[in-house]
């Protein structure tokens, strides 16, 4: 059977190795990243590969987050791994100069679109009886230098997924699917992560499931 493997996340490095990684392991893969909708923000240019699966996701609807999780298993013909990469992208500036707009969008696209996805994804495990959630980010202080306006919206975003993550850890045992948790510590070291994410979830057992798994230069592969 093939291993059917979903990531979503939003574009960055860490979701970039996490890709290769999944791209070294499984012929096809699929894969739905956030739109980046913020004021002034540069279109980046995803990096292609024949091995992904784009699927398109509007965070902010709860419609699109059931829609996105059937499109992912008729492609997939099932999910097995749901990887939800969460590393939302840096908006500075003075608490005055707030765009209304990014923070509507920060609020909806990388808080409450979690939740409406988590909700959908629990639904398919739990119907199969198996599978596993694994939710992925960084645990890493936002840091300023002198005189630069600081990260307002991004380690919000951040603190509410690390919420979520401990409180579906804390339920895991009463679910009949896995759920694990990877955080890291190390920043610029994502392929690493990456690895040690997939060697985690290759051992997956009934230890494992409900567990923090955390790397970093004292974690490296334990």
């Amino acid at each position: 059977m093939t291993r059917g493997i979903f990531i979503v996340g939003n574009e960055s490095a860490l979701s970039r190795a996490i890709e290769a990684e999944t791209g070294s392991r499984v012929e096809q893969f699929a894969a739905a990243f956030i739109p980046n909708r913020f004021f002034g923000a540069v279109k980046s240019s995803t990096q292609e590969t024949s091995k992904r699966l784009p699927l398109d996701w509007n965070p902010s609807s709860p419609i699109s987050a059931r829609t996105l999780v059937l499109a992912a298993e008729n492609r997939l013909e099932h999910i097995d791994e749901a990887i939800l990469v969460c590393s939302p992208p840096s908006i500075r500036g003075k608490a005055f100069d707030l765009s209304f707009s990014d923070v509507e969008i920060m609020l909806n696209d990388h808080i409450k679109g979690w939740f409406f996805l988590v909700k959908e994804l629990a639904a398919v495990f739990n119907n199969r009886k198996r599978g596993t959630l694994a939710l992925v980010y960084p645990d890493i202080a936002s840091t300023s230098q002198k005189d630069e306006a600081s990260d307002l919206l991004g380690p919000p975003a951040l603190a509410s997924f690390r919420a979520l993550t401990n409180s579906l850890l804390s339920a895991a045992g009463n679910e009949s699917y896995f759920t694990m948790g990877f955080s890291t510590t190390d920043s610029g070291n994502e392929s690493n992560f990456a690895s040690f994410i997939f060697k985690s979830l290759d051992e997956t057992a009934k230890r494992s499931n409900g567990k923090l798994h955390k790397f970093g230069k004292f974690s490296l592969f334990k």
